[in-house]
């Protein structure tokens, strides 16, 4: 490399005199001669455009605005819809991603150069500026730095301070945009619906047995599950078909088996002595004597609320001491129980089925001694199911075997001594083990419910309900696309005040472009050899420039100085 060119020791005065020639030389610049101007045409008007007004970043701005149009355009079209099937490189976030980065450059662009003609403008003022604040706007028109550089050291002019903040927090761009698209997953329907078993009819099974007028053993079944399951969980035992896990059924109607008990305790005489309470009895029920747990279990009719209700099941009484020393040990309790028609609602939730009674109809008049069949027809007003068509029916003969066979396991007696425990039956155990007769009694309906809604013989379909199957879905969180937008309003708000105002003081729109500062700036020697021509404009300059050929050289050991050749 050849070293610097000193004018002042290392060049003689004739070499110095052919350099001041050729600084001067008309030769070196023929636009100059032809006036500075070129043949116009479209293409260099709109560059003149571009360069010498604002077309660019009214541009930029137009396609700023697009590219969020497209965004919400995009967000409105899919949102609560479930994922598009587009192709596999393509996805709603990449879409978005795409839109917010050409939304982006195009600011940042319009930003820098609005701050960047702000500096003319400071410095159009009546109080002159430092040289030094030239730097502090290049800075705030290239990044958040500048501008926080740009705020921290000047404090007066308010657009110019209103772009720095715009740049500073274009950096939560980026992370606003990417929080308001999510993916949450949601339940819809499915194709396959889900059903779940009911009943319009219950009729004995003969089961080969000559006369059927037995209970079948389905039905036994169903009974000793509800009276000795320790968890009282029947209504997990629904008959359904949910292919998902996740289901749901509305209103439907069933034949069913309901249940009251009341606690008669208050009704219990008791004879004591010095030894304690011997015996505990109930008026026209059953009666307790001796010491040791016992139970006690007959078919009574003594509590006034089970009066008006015809049990056309069965109705019993349960008398518990298990101490007999104690009275407060000792509980009675009054069930009847009879069949009904039910309304329902049910759903399976992660595979577990639930179901909840609406309302419950019952028949008092249809009774066992009429010799017919019990037939319920409840109003529409209470059962409205219009799947159902006709009467509900419980068969003579499986009634008669019912209240039987129901009768016959009610009745009994039991209890704990000195050899252990000794129970007529295996139901009177369970009722003198339970700690709640009312839910066990409560959990046997519902199993005999049940049963009655599987057999295969019921008139009724299954009841149709909505498979649930889980769908990932669009959900747009508007409130993060709220920072986003503003931004672009106040984006816009600083270009058009940008633009009034250096309309309003007459400057030029210089922009970033660093020829205006080579041209005029102070004594530099460009000026000199333009013979008057104007290049007040950046098409001006630039059309000059491309003609003017300079280098950087040391003068005098000391100055770095751009030198026209």
């Amino acid at each position: 490399m050849s070293p610097p060119i000193d004018y002042g020791s290392q060049v003689d005065v004739e070499d110095s005199n052919n350099i001041e020639e050729q600084l001067h030389a008309d030769l070196r610049t023929p636009l100059l001669n032809a006036a500075g101007l070129r043949p116009s045409s479209i293409s260099h008007i709109i560059g003149n455009l571009l360069q010498n007004w604002w077309l660019w970043e009214i541009l930029s701005s137009f396609v700023s605005v697009l590219s969020f149009l497209s965004i919400v355009v995009i967000l409105i079209v899919h949102d609560s819809s479930s994922l598009p099937d587009w192709p596999f490189i393509f996805n709603i976030n990449s879409v978005i991603s795409f839109f917010a980065t050409i939304a982006k450059l195009s600011l940042a662009s319009v930003v820098g150069a609005t701050i960047s003609q702000s500096k003319w403008l400071w410095y159009r003022q009546e109080k002159p500026r430092p040289l030094q604040d030239l730097q502090l706007f290049d800075d705030a028109s290239r990044g958040p730095w500048g501008a926080a550089s740009l705020l921290f050291n000047l404090r007066a002019r308010r657009l110019a301070l209103l772009g720095a903040v715009i740049t500073i927090l274009t950096f939560l761009f980026d992370p606003f945009i990417q929080q308001v698209v999510v993916y949450p997953d949601r339940l819809v329907p499915a194709e396959v619906d889900a059903t779940i078993a009911r009943a319009q009819k219950y009729e004995a099974r003969n089961e080969g047995v000559t006369l059927p007028s037995v209970v079948d053993l389905s039905m036994k079944a169903a009974i000793y599950n509800g009276l000795f399951d320790i968890q009282d969980k029947a209504e997990l035992g629904i008959t359904h078909t949910c292919s998902s896990g996740n289901c749901t059924w509305s209103t439907f109607s069933s034949l069913a088996v309901c249940t009251r008990c009341v606690n008669i305790t208050s009704y219990v005489e008791k004879s004591c002595n010095q030894m304690g309470c011997y015996k505990l009895s109930l008026s026209n029920g059953p009666t307790l004597s001796g010491p040791g747990g016992q139970i006690n279990s007959s078919l009574t009719n003594i509590s006034p609320s089970l009066r008006d209700i015809y049990a056309s099941v069965v109705q019993f009484t349960s008398l518990i001491s298990k101490r007999v020393d104690n009275s407060d040990e000792n509980l009675a309790t009054e069930c009847a129980i009879w069949y009904c028609v039910q309304n329902y609602t049910a759903s399976v939730e992660g595979g577990k089925p639930s179901q909840r009674v609406l309302s419950s109809w019952r028949n008092d008049s249809a009774q066992l001694s009429d010799l017919s069949d019990l037939h319920y027809d409840p109003p529409s007003s209470i059962i409205n199911d219009p799947e159902i068509s006709g009467i509900f029916k419980v068969e003579l003969l499986a009634a008669r075997a019912m209240n039987s066979f129901m009768s016959e396991i009610f009745t009994g007696s039991g209890g704990s001594n000195t050899s252990g425990p000794a129970f007529s039956s295996d139901v009177i155990q369970a009722l003198y083990s339970t700690d709640n007769v009312t839910a066990r009694v409560k959990n046997l309906a519902t199993s005999m419910t049940n049963n009655i809604r599987e057999q295969n013989n019921s008139v009724s379909a299954p009841a149709k309900g909505t498979t649930w199957k889980t769908e990932t879905y669009v959900h747009v969180r508007w409130r993060w696309f709220i920072f986003p937008s503003a931004l672009l309003v106040l984006s816009l708000l600083f270009l058009l005040g940008e633009i009034v105002e250096t309309a309003s003081r007459k400057v030029m729109v210089w922009k970033s472009n660093n020829l205006a500062l080579l041209f005029h700036g102070r004594e530099l020697e460009l000026q000199d050899t333009l013979h008057g021509i104007p290049v007040n404009s950046l098409g001006q300059m630039s059309e000059h420039a491309k003609d003017i050929v300079v280098d950087l050289v040391q003068i005098h050991g000391e100055d770095w100085k751009l030198v026209q050749r």
